[in-house]
């Protein structure tokens, strides 16, 4: 009987034994590895290139949203639950099967079931679909930042026409109008082309070049960006914490945020969140993980990485969360208080008018609205504003907070308005721009590292020719992300971002563990790990990735699917007539659209099994026309740990 080999040594090369997970056959795969594979000077490179792809706009935009949304404290303790139990046994697996087959996503999964090599092709599908629309959201930074050197910032007042104020601006905000009719210019629906926005086409244009030069010459020249890229954030979110410590309102909006709502555990809906980001927040399933830590040498520490990485991660998601909710404390108080000093003169009026009995008035000084605590007025509110004719109105801090909190609306609307009210808005704005910038670069740089590294090291021509093939996939990049350039193109954006990346990913990412801890054995892959490493890492990995891990994603995969079956999918228009907000359900088209990106990117998966079934039977096929036939042990299953049968028969493969 053939032996199930164990990964490969470091010095296999030109050929390496192709495992069938579902026979316990082997078979003969020629691989395109060059003969010298490129590795990191040093580890902080390392470092810096895996911090970077993780570490991205999701932790200062949807994090933030995320756990003010769901219970603040409540929230952060369930996220470190599911990022232990979940998070980091998956972010090591693919850490160790990287670094011990030393290929990308697609050589990594072919090598450890041939039947399931479509999982590494479903990865680049994810990741190409992914690099189209964040690269947009570099142009926007882009755009934002060269507004920046302004004074007064473009978006501080609502722009005139003809010494009349515009009536779209007057009845929104000056940040929501630029950033909707300025930098958009954006239609009501999804339906509505429109035109390009020439801005956004050459911020575009700027985006994609600036990743080309970063990923010429693969990792040498990305990691020598990245010293900056995934350093500087750091230094800008520590800048903007101390100062929006210092703002009024800041302790009020993080206290807002770490209120712990623990009713919150009981909604299965919280626990799909907060999966479905420890899931995004440490790249799950994008195959740059693997294609990053397949330059490692192969007795690096993967495991301490693991938990370094991830807890790194955590960390900045729970500082830009403070610097979120401090600045967006400070513009929410601004706002609450512009709204009593409103009402406190409506009072006044109708007082003077004699519609209000003194009895009502409250018992601070009305008549100095700026010396008026806040909560002294909530007081009075709920007491005696019934008695008040007009319409006042509440006030609320909490819900001013949770205006615009989330993506997009965020960083282009909310967090801009903030920085209008600093002294010395145009700087402030700049680096906060500067940083976005830099957040997406560091994640582009593993998301394009996802989709090179495998294709060149599957085919040779590629690998001959990276250069041509880096330049030639910002190009398509770029053409290709002129969709997102149109007047609907955030829409499109919306759609993307929402639903191109989240099944086909989730269901990469449990056919990544069905593998390793079912075909190839959890036993198996654990004593590849020994064989590294030179020690064992803890039993409970193998129960983690065989059960946990899996039945979890099986859970996320199922809740995520059910609820887009529930609901029609819906996305946030701009009504310019209302100049507001409206959720609108997506068009027939769009749906149709939106079916053919998750069916596009999870296709290769069953192709890749009946290629490799059909493969199979034909070399079957042609063996017993020769006259050649093999002993198949029937007894062997897809769940069979095949370890102790091999050493029983005393032809056990040493461990790499």
């Amino acid at each position: 009987r053939t032996t199930k080999q164990p990964l490969p040594a470091d010095d296999d090369r030109t050929e390496a034994t192709e495992v069938d997970g579902l026979t316990g056959e082997s078979s003969p795969q020629e691989t395109s590895e060059p003969d010298a594979r490129a590795g990191w000077n040093s580890k902080i490179e390392y470092f810096l290139a895996q911090v970077g792809f993780s570490v991205g706009l999701g932790n200062v935009w949807r994090f933030p949203y995320l756990c003010h949304q769901n219970g603040g404290g409540a929230f952060l303790l369930l996220y470190i639950l599911l990022m232990l139990i979940v998070g980091i046994p998956l972010f090591f697996l693919e850490l160790a099967a990287g670094q011990a087959i030393r290929q990308g996503s697609i050589g990594v999964w072919k090598y450890i079931s041939p039947r399931l090599s479509g999982i590494g092709y479903s990865s680049c599908v994810v990741c190409f679909f992914v690099a189209l629309y964040y690269n947009v959201i570099l142009a926007w930074s882009l755009f934002y930042l060269g507004n920046s050197f302004q004074h007064p910032l473009p978006w501080e007042k609502c722009p005139e026409q003809g010494n009349v104020t515009v009536k779209e601006c007057i009845k929104s905000s000056p940040t929501s109008y630029f950033w909707y009719r300025k930098a958009l210019d954006i239609t009501d629906s999804i339906d509505e082309t429109g035109s390009f926005n020439t801005y956004i086409v050459c911020c575009l244009l700027a985006a994609w070049t600036i990743v080309c030069l970063g990923m010429f010459k693969g990792i040498k020249t990305s990691v020598k960006v990245m010293y900056f890229s995934s350093i500087f954030p750091y230094v800008v979110l520590f800048c903007f914490l101390i100062r929006g410590l210092l703002l009024d309102g800041a302790f009020e909006g993080i206290g807002f945020m770490f209120y712990p709502k623990l009713e919150i555990w009981a909604d299965v809906q919280v626990w799909r969140q907060a999966a479905t980001q420890v899931f995004f927040a440490l790249g799950l399933g994008f195959g740059s993980i693997i294609a990053y830590s397949s330059y490692n040498p192969r007795n690096n520490n993967c495991h301490r990485d693991a938990f370094t990485v991830s807890f790194i991660n955590f960390l900045t998601s729970v500082l830009a969360t403070l610097v979120v909710f401090a600045v967006l404390g400070f513009r929410a108080k601004n706002k609450v208080m512009e709204c009593v000093a409103s009402n406190l003169n409506d009072l006044s009026k109708h007082f003077h008018d004699g519609l209000v009995p003194n009895n009502v008035m409250p018992p601070f000084n009305y008549s100095d609205p700026k010396s008026v605590a806040l909560k002294d007025y909530s007081n009075w509110f709920e007491q005696y504003a019934s008695m008040v004719p007009g319409n006042l109105t509440d006030c609320d801090l909490e819900k001013e907070m949770q205006k615009g909190v989330e993506g997009t609306g965020l960083a282009f609307i909310a967090f801009t308005e903030a920085m209008t009210l600093l002294p010395g808005s145009p700087f402030w704005s700049a680096l906060f721009f500067l940083m976005l910038l830099n957040l997406g670069l560091s994640t582009m740089f593993g998301t394009m590292e996802g989709i090179l590294a495998p294709l060149s090291e599957r085919f040779k021509c590629l690998a001959r020719n990276k250069t041509k093939l880096t330049i030639a996939s910002c190009i398509i990049g770029f053409l290709l992300g002129l969709l997102f350039t149109q007047r609907c193109g955030n829409y499109f954006m919306m759609m993307f971002d929402d639903y191109s990346a989240t099944l086909p990913l989730i269901i990469v990412v449990v056919f990544e563990t069905f593998s390793v801890s079912w075909l190839y054995g959890a036993d198996r892959f654990l004593n590849d790990i020994e064989g590294m490493l030179g020690w064992r890492p803890s039993v409970v990995y193998k129960y983690l990735w065989k059960y946990i891990c899996l039945f979890a994603m099986l859970g996320l995969l199922g809740a995520t699917t059910i609820r887009m079956f529930l609901s029609r999918p819906t996305y946030m228009s701009w009504n310019q007539e209302k100049a507001s907000e409206e959720h609108l359900e997506y068009p027939d088209w769009a749906l149709a659209v939106l079916a053919l990106l998750i069916i596009f990117a999870t296709l290769p998966v069953p192709v890749g099994f009946i290629h490799a079934f059909l493969q199979k039977r034909n070399t079957e096929s042609r063996d017993a026309e020769n006259g050649h036939y093999r002993m198949v042990n029937t007894e062997e299953t897809a769940m069979t740990d095949l370890s102790a049968l091999e050493h029983r028969n005393g032809d056990a493969a040493p461990v790499s």
